[in-house]
């Protein structure tokens, strides 16, 4: 277990298993050069997406679960970063920026405070210089299978 993975530990987080993307002309992360372009992940809910933690924030989500969403949403995205590194998430050098997409009713307006949730795990594991990013956290009419929270972004690699 590397640096990183033990202080997800020490934070009280494990990595789930990465995303198996459905079909063969996409993947969970693409590199060019020392940049990760990382696809759109979100929380895995088994299909239809019907169950508890489904649903728009701020009607069928409190923002609270939202936050914790996008905390879960982060760690599904790092076991991603992880598996493309061949196991070693140490290799990940810093966040650059992520995209946060919040399934929120049109009068929702605190889709930054749900997206604090990767933001805030991100900034504690890599800390201040390499975990403080570029970030947008935008509001969207829905999102697939119903989950609350999508979050994509760019990481870059140790030379």
């Amino acid at each position: 277990m590397g640096k990183l993975e033990q202080k997800l530990a020490e934070m009280g987080h494990t990595l789930p298993k990465p995303f198996t993307y459905p079909s063969p002309n996409r993947q969970g992360c693409v590199q060019v050069g020392n940049i990760l372009f990382v696809s759109g992940h979100g929380r895995d809910l088994p299909p239809p997406a019907k169950s508890e933690g489904a649903g728009k924030v701020g009607v069928e989500v409190t923002i609270e679960e939202g936050y914790e969403t996008a905390k879960q949403v982060m760690l599904s995205i790092l076991a991603s970063l992880k598996a493309h590194c061949d196991g070693d998430l140490d290799r990940v050098k810093r966040v650059i920026r992520i995209l946060g997409m919040v399934n929120c009713a049109p009068d929702f307006e605190l889709q930054p405070k749900v997206i604090d949730g990767a933001s805030d795990l991100l900034y504690e594991l890599f800390g201040p210089e390499y975990g403080c990013h570029a970030r947008s956290a935008v509001g969207m009419g829905s999102l697939p299978h119903r989950i609350p929270v999508e979050i994509n972004g760019e990481f870059e690699l140790w030379g």
